[in-house]
């Protein structure tokens, strides 16, 4: 499917809002900056006639269409406001969700160097749900929009992956009042040798670390400072920024060795893929540490003598009510699960394994990584079934889950769970370990280890989970200009202070969201917010990576309205939904979302649109966010029909913590046609080594051939949906059978027929290992194979069953259409239009 129009078109005219930018800014700021907007570049010209050289070089820099930001010049005025009718819009345009945000419209002169096309963080990194920042709590409020700022600090699981440019020394320089670090959107004054803090106004001394190259013993160019022309950069940081020396990296594995996770599989298949990942650790320093706690009613110890004829001994501890620690525990993989082979414990005491593995590292810090595949039935910590009927059950059960983790920050260990039971197992209250000790919830219903599949999604995600770089002791924390509050915070972590966020260690995949509140009226045209992540790599050094954006402001919602993030508001109404399931109710919860759509339309309608049109009228650049916002309320986390609450509470910490990309994906899939995909889809670009996929089409089956092939990709897994009608040749190139009924339905893999690059299976394939591939997460995503149409042969009772689950669970992703008591997206239009005020 093609765009049907540019994104974001720029206005013609808007001078007037030009001429505001630019004019000084009012009085009335207690930092105020008595230096007007003409006086910064009279001190810029004077700045660039002293260093002409230094500012030349940096002339070449030139703001490309992917820039996060444009410059504006004399013609240019924030973006224009453009009105769609959703009710007239159908279906929707769904291109849009690929399209980047509306553009940032800045200044001339915004930056220290000219130009420079890299000082605005990129979306990828930090983006706000709005561009354009309304200048005082009262038009914030007016407008129904949220203010809040995503940070998502890293975009791969690996470092190499990243581009991000490190300091070359271990100069940092900060401002001495707000402790902003220094940025691309600082000014010089006084000859270069002091600069003036873009938040706070105070000036502050050039560093002469910043003119000399301590690597070389020569001059350097002050301008070519990465901070100052990269708007996320690292810096490193000195010893002050130490509390203790670098500390190896540890991870205690928990394993479950009950009979259930026996029976399952789970102890074989984890210890297999932990022993097979050992060097994927990141290890450059051969410092990690490793140890091993086997989990059922006693706990088991492991000690790794030289003697080879004897290589560990087994230490059980029977009473978990107070365990002792043994005096070392080593790895031990290869004949781990066969010590348990015949147990027939059913009791699983994860608290007091989780007490005992805090005293074993307490000291250090590190990583506790539990694999259960039982409900904890004993000691401390002790869970029971709770009765599902009738209730929601996503509150803890037990204090225990939230007393420990702040043990644990004290500490500087984090929990990670990997959860695999086939009957309940209390998710909502497990998961308060890993969400406030920066970890995640890992959960795989009834998995076992007699489903290939099964296996392999569980050592995929392992594997990965244990290769990726992490930080250690981490703190965040997110400046804003003078005038702005950092009000709440979201995402896996531990709140040290009421603007500091703790992470004992450091994930990869994961992002947060800070809701900003506007305390005094802006004055300045331009506002800035920081967020800065103090860190230990794993290599051992510590490091502060710092992410820069800079926004317009005004004073008029035609300019705050086209410059909404559709895709950043979902993500920050998708928190606040959850924070009143948690508090409230589901259904509270999905009549908050409700209200908000009729909010922000009654206001276009009042404020924005002319003449009094009756239809349900948005900003152009908001044309999704009821479409993603209603598709959220069709989500496992808020569906109103019965859903295992282990499933429920899963997909909670799912989408509380996941990056705005994959947020977007799971509230709304993506469907892919492939019975008439064009010929290059499935290959590598030209020059490229990336697979061409074909075009999404929207969630419904509105648009669907009762003949055709379609892929559903909704984050988590994958749906190949085979229609009753399809033509025989097509199931032939794709399963190498002519009959509809003998392919492999639920969850499976395609065979591999044959490599030639033109052959259909081979490209449908492709397609697959592309969706599976992320390098911003550990998901490993599963097939399943849906066969719909009517059934013509004759099949079990279990086999009907089975069949038409799995075709409610892939209709239940085409959101868009009516799915069970869930209306349809053109019905939740019809309601409303009698909401809209007329």
């Amino acid at each position: 499917m093609s765009s049907r129009r540019r994104a974001y078109p720029q206005p013609q005219n808007g001078t007037d809002i030009l001429s505001r930018l630019l004019a000084p800014p009012l009085p009335g700021n207690q930092f105020h900056d008595q230096t007007t907007s003409l006086d910064i570049d009279s001190t810029t010209e004077k700045l660039q006639h002293t260093n002409l050289d230094a500012v030349n070089q940096f002339r070449s820099y030139q703001s490309t269409d992917n820039s996060p930001y444009v410059s504006v010049n004399q013609s240019l005025p924030l973006n224009q406001l453009y009105t769609t009718d959703l009710a007239r819009e159908l279906p929707p345009a769904i291109s849009d969700l690929s399209l980047p945000q509306p553009p940032i419209v800045l200044p001339q002169r915004t930056t220290l160097i000219p130009n420079v096309a890299t000082a605005n963080a990129s979306p990828d990194y930090f983006r706000s749900t709005l561009n354009v920042i309304p200048n005082s709590s009262s038009l914030l409020k007016k407008s129904k929009l949220p203010l809040a700022l995503i940070v998502n600090p890293y975009n791969a699981l690996k470092y190499e992956d990243e581009n991000v440019p490190i300091t070359s020394d271990s100069t940092v320089s900060r401002c001495r009042r707000c402790k902003g670090y220094i940025n691309p959107f600082i000014t010089l004054v006084e000859n270069g040798r002091r600069w003036r803090c873009n938040f706070c106004n105070l000036l502050n001394d050039i560093p002469h670390a910043f003119e000399y190259d301590e690597i070389n013993g020569q001059r350097k160019n002050k301008f070519e400072r990465v901070e100052l022309n990269h708007a996320v950069v690292e810096f490193n940081a000195p010893r002050e920024y130490m509390s203790k020396p670098p500390q190896p990296i540890v991870y205690t594995f928990i394993i479950d060795v009950s009979v259930n996770a026996i029976r399952s599989g789970l102890t074989r298949t984890i210890t297999r893929t932990i022993l097979e990942s050992l060097d994927r650790i990141p290890n450059v320093h051969q410092t990690v540490r490793v140890a091993f706690i086997g989990v059922d009613s006693s706990l088991h110890f492991f000690k790794l003598n030289h003697d080879l004829d004897h290589p560990f001994e087994t230490l059980v501890i029977s009473d978990i009510e107070d365990p002792f620690l043994p005096q070392a525990i080593e790895k031990l993989l290869i004949d781990f699960p066969s010590l348990f082979q015949k147990t027939a414990i059913q009791e699983f005491g994860l608290g007091p394994a989780l007490k005992s593995g805090h005293k074993l590292i307490n000291h250090i810090g590190g990583k506790l990584i539990c694999f259960a595949a039982s409900l904890p039935n004993i000691g401390e910590g002790k869970l029971t079934n709770r009765d599902e009927i009738g209730k929601t059950l996503l509150s803890c059960a037990d204090n225990f889950y939230k007393s420990f983790v702040a043990e644990c920050n004290s500490c500087q260990i984090t929990v990670d769970l990997f959860l695999s039971s086939s009957g309940y197992q209390d998710v909502a209250t497990l998961s308060n370990l890993p969400r406030y000790t920066a970890g995640q919830t890992h959960y795989y219903p009834a998995w076992t280890s007699a489903e290939f599949e099964d296996v392999t999604k569980l050592s995929e995600e392992v594997s990965d989970h244990l290769s990726q770089d992490i930080g250690l002791e981490a703190v965040l924390r997110v400046r804003g200009s003078t005038g702005f509050r950092m009000n709440s915070f979201y995402g896996n972590f531990f709140n040290r202070s009421s603007d500091l966020c703790s992470f004992p260690t450091f994930p990869r995949d994961q992002s947060y969201t800070i809701e900003i509140s506007i305390e005094d009226n802006i004055t300045k045209p331009v506002v800035y917010f920081q967020a800065a992540i103090l860190h230990s790599t794993s290599t051992g050094e510590r490091r502060i990576r710092v992410l820069n954006l800079a926004l317009p402001s005004s004073n008029k919602l035609n300019d705050i309205y086209p410059s909404a993030d559709q895709l950043a508001i979902t993500n920050f109404f998708t928190h606040k939904a959850f924070e009143k399931a948690l508090s409230n109710s589901l259904q509270d919860a999905t009549d908050f979302l409700k209200a908000k759509v009729v909010e922000i339309l009654n206001v276009y309608k009042k404020e924005l649109v002319r003449g009094g049109s009756s239809g349900l009228q948005l900003s152009t650049n908001l044309r999704m966010l009821p479409l993603l916002l209603f598709s959220l309320t069709k989500t496992l986390v808020f569906r109103s029909e019965r859903v295992p609450s282990d499933h429920r509470a899963s997909a909670l910490n799912s989408l509380g913590s996941v990056p705005v990309d994959l947020l977007v994906k799971s509230i709304y899939p993506t469907v892919y046609s492939l019975h008439d995909m064009p010929d290059e889809c499935g290959l590598p670009q030209q020059n490229e080594k990336t697979i061409l996929l074909p075009e999404p089409l929207n969630t419904s089956k509105s648009s669907w051939e009762n003949y055709g092939l379609y892929l559903i990709d909704n984050s988590n897994e994958l749906f190949l949906w085979v229609s009753g009608n399809v033509v025989p040749s097509l199931v032939e190139d794709l399963f190498a059978t002519g009959n509809l009924y003998t392919i492999p339905t639920g969850k499976t893999e395609l065979p591999e027929l044959r490599d030639n690059a033109t052959d259909f299976n081979y490209r449908v394939r492709q397609i697959i290992a592309k969706l599976r591939y992320q390098k911003d997460s550990i998901i490993w995503k599963n097939l399943y194979v849906v066969l719909g149409g009517s059934i013509n042969e004759p099949i079990e009772i279990s086999q009907q069953r089975e069949l038409m689950a799995l075709r409610m669970w892939a209709n239940s992703c085409l959101v868009e259409d009516k799915t069970g008591s869930e209306p349809s997206y053109r019905d939740f239009l019809t309601s409303l239009k009698s909401k809209v005020s007329q």
